[in-house]
């Protein structure tokens, strides 16, 4: 099984690309989680789609989600919502209209997120809804992962050393593998 995980955060020391890592290396036997990334898709302009198309990092991304079995989206919270940069990276994944569908419809999708505040990341998770359901994908809400006080559960080189978050992660994973693995119906 082969999932696609997309950190919404361009920083190095992310706290969410390290949650994102850190699912990557705990995943479950026969399941993958490549880590891909937002860095190199501009800001969304229909003009510049119109002159020039899919910009190619987009297009790369774009056939790497479609051809896996599912997306885990690792979310920061930005001013209580979902953060620009990730929000325009799933606008551009979206276009053209007509190729949408093969990039998120029936999608099996998984959100998470790791936040340095106390309430997690649970409102840009909230915030997320809407733009899913339009998009048609099949969000996985068989679980939530919201790591509250991030900064303390990762070391300096962002390694995950909270035992007790880990074990979150762990199950959180597993859930939603079983879900993916499941038949549709």
């Amino acid at each position: 099984m082969k999932i696609i995980g997309l950190s919404g955060s361009l920083r190095r020391a992310s706290l969410n690309t390290a949650l994102l890592r850190a699912a990557a290396g705990l995943m479950p036997a026969g399941a993958e989680l490549t880590v891909e990334t937002l860095h190199g898709i501009p800001l969304y302009d229909g003009d510049l789609e119109a002159a020039e198309g899919i910009p190619p990092a987009v297009a790369t991304l774009k056939d790497k989600i479609a051809a896996a079995d599912a997306l885990l989206m690792v979310t920061p919270e930005y001013n209580n919502s979902i953060p620009g940069v990730f929000k325009n990276g799933i606008d551009w994944l979206s276009r053209p209209p007509a190729d949408a569908g093969r990039v998120f419809a029936g999608r099996k999708v998984a959100l998470i997120g790791a936040s340095p505040g106390g309430f997690g990341t649970i409102l840009s998770q909230n915030a997320w809804l809407p733009v899913l359901r339009t998009l048609g994908v099949d969000l996985w809400t068989g679980g939530r992962l919201m790591v509250s006080r991030a900064g303390g559960v990762f070391d300096a080189s962002g390694v995950l050393t909270d035992a007790a978050v880990e074990k979150m992660l762990r199950e959180f994973l597993a859930g939603f593998v079983a879900h993916v693995g499941a038949p549709k119906g």
